[in-house]
């Protein structure tokens, strides 16, 4: 059985269909990226797997487990984990207090007792604080920990919430965007970060990514979406040249990478 397997997931808005019949494999300690033109259901399949939003019809399968209709909190618990288009951060908290926001709200403490340091905050929070620095340590942020988030550049501000995904142990993660808007450098810093992950923690990856060059330069496989149907899936190499995944996105006979 595969790691992650979606089996005819379809998602319809009314009379559109926003995601069609799609059937996705993923094995544990792989990197899968998901590529299509904009609009083509590439979120959508996200927040279908994750939980955000229930399926029209089909069924995702996580670890051996049928985690469809499942809310996000469970499926987060199942060690299936994601992260957005635009960072969700407290700007006005420090790195290192939104690391410990993340931790408590996957503790015990939870959300609330967290912003007022209840009593049972506190005594945890010598623990989180020790595992939020090893968290940052890890990403490479733990030099900016006292920095405020919202001065953070794009890239870090990436690089932050991956992090904070990495707050509930995941052993798939489903990264939304983590290099689109992002200079070369923090492209290359990016991809550097996900590989070390996958061999440090055993963390399987499936990526949505506008930046196809960089996610093609990745992945160990791609699939390509367009108008919600999987048009292709294959090696990198095999997806670049592939005619209809060329016409999806440019109309013509150019190269996809």
């Amino acid at each position: 059985m595969k790691f992650l397997e979606t089996k005819g997931l379809t998602k319809a808005f009314g009379g559109l269909v926003a995601v069609d019949d799609l059937n996705l494999a993923v094995d544990k300690g792989e990197i899968v990226g998901v590529i299509g033109p904009n609009g083509a259901g590439k979120t959508t399949v996200f927040n279908l797997i994750s939980g955000m939003l229930p399926c029209t019809r089909g069924k995702t399968y996580f670890n051996g487990e049928t985690i469809t209709g499942m809310s996000m909190h469970q499926i987060a618990e199942r060690g299936l984990a994601r992260t957005f288009q635009l960072p969700r951060l407290f700007g006005n908290f420090t790195v290192r207090r939104n690391m410990l926001m993340g931790l408590h709200l996957s503790a015990e403490t939870g959300f609330w007792k967290c912003l007022f340091n209840s009593s049972k905050t506190k005594a945890s929070e010598s623990k989180l604080a020790a595992r939020a620095d090893e968290i940052l340590e890890e990403v490479g942020l733990g030099g900016r920990k006292e920095e405020l988030a919202y001065n953070l550049p794009h890239g870090l501000a990436k690089t932050l919430q991956v992090a904070l995904s990495l707050g509930c142990n995941p052993a798939l993660l489903l990264l939304d965007e983590p290099m689109t808007g992002m200079n070369m450098e923090e492209v290359q810093e990016m991809a550097l970060l996900i590989r070390r992950l996958r061999d440090s923690r055993n963390v399987t990856f499936i990526i949505v990514e506008h930046n196809v060059r960089a996610v093609m330069g990745l992945s160990d496989r791609v699939a390509v979406l367009n108008f919600g149907k999987k048009i292709a899936e294959g090696r990198p190499s095999e997806i670049a040249q592939n005619g209809e995944v060329i016409r999806a996105y440019l109309g013509g006979t150019d190269d996809v990478a």
